[in-house]
């Protein structure tokens, strides 16, 4: 069928209409594009179709600069120029706040683009399999499957994970080492995950294995010792039938347990960020730690989140879903007081190293999930205690948003201002209709582009207590 092509959906697909007015999503085409699209799954209302060919194309239409963009499940928008790139996001994010979360007049400021849209990743995780031959590879999923699509060089991630993947190969075909089969659940290496220090240039490799352990770690090890930067060499193990990638634990085969990073504050001026070398807070990070994948754009979302909280060294603070401390111990620096929450042990773990390293002793974590850790403490605080009522909550929460517990508490506890960074500005519409209905204002928001080319955004927004 022909589809005129007027919109982007949520994941950056293409959403047009055909002749008769039928509507149809088609990923890889744009607005403006005038294409034939092959009908794959039909509804009564609406039908997903293939591209089949570009009949008249749209002025923000760019040659894609990877030649697997559109087979890759990666990329999803890479052949729109990044200016509408950063109107997409930024429509995104304000029309689900509008449409969502019942705001008539979402207070926008302009969102936080990137300087450059490419290598911006310090973190992937690379399934292995094989191909129809029989042949080992390695690569990304197609869109909504596990069929692997060849490449060890995508061009969002560092230069060094093609000579990590090469290196992982090469021994995997001297060793005799297989790749896992899902059909089967037979074969020992399932994913590689690699990390790169932005300011260190430490790298990590965890290989996560069907399995105990790797035959022959010694030929590994010399394979990429050879690459420089290598700090960190690790296996973990997980022989579930499942979609998690890492396992429960690790085990350190070669170097350090961790590597390590560092996060500074940043200050925009006429478009530019500056850099304030006396607010650097240093992380480790260990293979199973959440650590934000770009590095210069978390450092200016964690920054507005700063700015937003409105800090002056007298304030008391909870960080929830505060993962290794990364924006805990930023909002310590400028707070009397820290209590950051997260559900995985190790991360606090890694939390309260983080805080010893950088001298940090005014925070405290507790491990637990935020919807039972806030409710339970807020239950037995002294109602005379300063804890009960903190001046700022900073969120951050996984892509479901936050539990209606965590919610509920948050109220009583009666911060004056909520700061809440998002990954997902749907269920954060949700949460912000909630928060608003139960004496909270929306009073600034930002979107902020850590994913450039793909459909993803994070927000970070200010809600403050209505007098």
């Amino acid at each position: 069928v022909e589809v005129v092509v007027n919109a982007l959906g949520n994941e950056g697909e293409g959403v047009g209409h055909t002749q008769d007015g039928y509507t149809v999503f088609v990923k890889d085409a744009l607005p403006g594009d005038v294409i034939r699209a092959k009908l794959m799954k039909c509804k009564k209302q609406y039908a997903f179709g293939r591209l089949v060919e570009i009949l008249t194309p749209s002025k923000d239409r760019v040659p894609a600069v990877c030649e697997k963009a559109r087979v890759c499940g990666g990329c999803q928008i890479q052949e729109i120029a990044y200016e509408k790139q950063l109107e997409f996001k930024a429509d995104k994010v304000k029309s689900n706040l509008i449409r969502i979360g019942g705001v008539k007049n979402p207070p926008m400021e302009p969102i936080i683009g990137m300087d450059e849209p490419w290598r911006y990743r310090n973190k992937a995780q690379f399934p292995f399999g094989r191909d129809k031959n029989g042949q080992t590879i390695c690569g990304f999923y197609a869109g909504r499957t596990h069929t692997i699509i060849p490449n060890t060089d995508c061009l969002l991630g560092i230069q060094e994970n093609k000579q990590v993947l090469e290196a992982v190969l090469s021994y995997m075909e001297q060793c005799h080492v297989k790749p896992y089969e899902e059909s089967s659940q037979r074969g020992l290496i399932r994913h590689v995950l690699i990390r790169k220090g932005h300011y260190s240039g430490q790298i990590m490799v965890c290989l996560i294995i069907n399995g105990k352990s790797l035959p022959k770690p010694d030929v590994l090890i010399s394979k990429l010792c050879d690459i420089e930067g290598m700090h960190s060499i690790s296996i973990s193990s997980n022989e579930k039938n499942t979609n998690v990638i890492l396992g429960e634990t690790y085990e350190t085969i070669w170097g350090e347990d961790t590597i390590e990073d560092t996060v500074f504050r940043v200050e925009e001026k006429d478009g530019q960020w500056e850099r304030k070398e006396d607010m650097g807070v240093t992380f480790r990070i260990s293979p199973l730690s959440f650590y934000q994948v770009n590095p210069v754009q978390m450092e200016r979302l964690y920054s507005t989140a700063l700015s937003y909280a409105g800090l002056t060294g007298r304030e008391m603070v909870w960080d929830l879903y505060c993962g290794i401390g990364t924006i805990s111990l930023f909002l310590a620096k400028k707070a009397a007081r820290v209590y950051g929450v997260e559900i995985v042990p190790q991360a606090i773990r890694d939390a309260k190293e983080n805080a010893e390293r950088n001298g940090l002793d005014n925070v405290e974590f507790y491990v637990g999930k935020a919807e039972e850790v806030l409710p339970e403490f807020y239950s037995r605080m002294d109602a005379g205690s300063g804890m009960l009522h903190p001046d700022v909550i900073v969120v951050d929460p996984p892509r479901k948003g936050c539990d209606e517990a965590c919610l509920s508490t948050m109220v009583k506890m009666q911060p004056q201002r909520i700061v809440y960074v998002s990954c997902d500005s749907a269920t954060l519409a949700r949460d912000v209709k909630y928060l608003r209905e139960n004496g909270y204002e929306l009073k600034r928001f930002r979107a902020c582009d850590m994913f450039g080319n793909t459909g993803h955004v994070e927000t970070v927004c200010l809600l403050s207590k209505k007098p």
